[in-house]
């Protein structure tokens, strides 16, 4: 359940939506997510686990070890100076987007029960990762860079910062970022300040906040939440007999599309309907059509997409929908440009852990 303040989070839009206040995780209501292609920063959506560390500009220094050929320890000023500064429209979402669904379905202890709010859009820029690795120099034993956050976080007993790691292909790649700038405006705290990883394409899981340190390796991230909590299970699977090192380590974002007016329960007039909504695609693929239904799946209409296509981006969407006196399940399912869709059913990807549920988007509405 969200919790209730009469006090937004510092820096947050009054109707921004608590799902926790320690470690504060929450986002924008749905009816706000889909008025603007870029999400304001005191609406974009907070994902923590652990302490908001206030850093130093001043005294901040991003370190780049392990398997290079030159250790570096850069300055800020560094970073703006030496390096190049690009900007990437991307789009960051939590695993656990839409985990209500799935908790409705069978309990899903210990994890925030995210509705379709843990995803907003931005304009990042920053220097390119490639630019930073090459000018460490990469030695061919490195398969993975490992990330390392300033905040601290406590699992199993012990303290350490946040963490995760990515494929060297995917560090080497143009659109990953270390960004200092969000949407033209230096970073807000909650969102990573002074730096932080953008992974576009990937769960925000990988995109660490106030980042501290670049590791090259040759096996992944052994930080618990890569190597532990960012696992998918199939549905059959129970968290007491596990086997976390066979379960899948996620990465790429999958297709999924969310219906954000009219909210559900919401009494309309009969006739023509107004339904708006986002489609993301994740993994570098786009955003091809997004079909919406009156009448819970049995027929379709074709939304319009708003904007222009974006490789790392969501699209936003409309439609006009006849309803008819009476209830109705308004539905949602999108296609990408690799013509993937989504499950029809949220029982059928159902996990332990509440991850990755990109199930046709339902919501029952009442018109007359």
């Amino acid at each position: 359940m969200a919790e209730h303040s009469t006090e937004p989070p510092d820096g947050k839009h009054p109707a921004f939506v608590v799902r926790s206040r320690a470690p504060l995780n929450g986002g924008p209501p749905p009816e706000l997510i889909a008025r603007a292609e870029h999400t304001p920063a005191e609406l974009f959506y907070v994902r923590n686990h652990g302490s908001l560390p206030s850093i130093d500009p001043a005294s901040y220094r991003l370190t780049i070890g392990g398997l290079v050929e030159r250790p570096l320890a850069l300055t800020l000023a560094d970073l703006r100076s030496q390096f190049s500064r690009v900007a990437v429209d991307a789009t960051l979402q939590c695993a656990g987007n839409r985990r209500d669904e799935l908790q409705a379905i069978r309990p899903i202890p210990g994890e925030v029960l995210w509705g379709a709010e843990a995803i907003s859009s931005a304009v990042w820029a920053g220097v390119p990762l490639r630019e930073l690795l090459l000018a460490a120099g990469v030695l061919p034993a490195a398969a993975h860079a490992a990330f390392a956050g300033l905040d601290e976080v406590e699992r199993q007993g012990q303290r350490f910062g946040f963490g995760g790691s990515i494929a060297i292909d995917k560090a080497l790649a143009p659109e990953v970022l270390l960004a200092y700038e969000m949407n033209g405006a230096p970073l807000p705290a909650a969102h990573g300040f002074p730096l932080r990883v953008v992974v576009p394409g990937y769960i925000g899981a990988r995109s660490v906040k106030w980042l501290a340190a670049i590791t090259l390796q040759a096996a992944p991230s052994s930080n618990y939440f890569q190597a532990r909590a960012y696992k998918l299970f199939p549905p059959a699977a129970e968290a007491h007999s596990a086997d976390w090192q066979q379960a899948l380590m996620l990465g790429e974002s999958s297709l999924t599309s969310v219906i954000c007016q009219p909210a559900a329960g919401a009494r309309l007039p009969a006739g023509l309907v107004s339904i708006e909504g986002y489609a993301y695609a994740g993994g570098g693929r786009s955003i091809a059509r997004v079909d919406i239904s009156a009448d819970g799946g049995a027929s379709w209409v074709q939304a319009e997409l708003r904007g222009q296509p974006t490789r790392w981006a969501w699209r936003l969407w409309q439609a006009q929908i006849e309803l008819a006196p009476g209830a109705h399940t308004l539905v949602a399912r999108a296609c990408d440009t690799a013509a993937n869709t989504q499950p029809e059913s949220a029982a059928s990807i159902w996990n332990f852990k509440g991850y990755m549920n990109n199930a046709w988007h339902r919501v029952l509405v009442h018109a007359g």
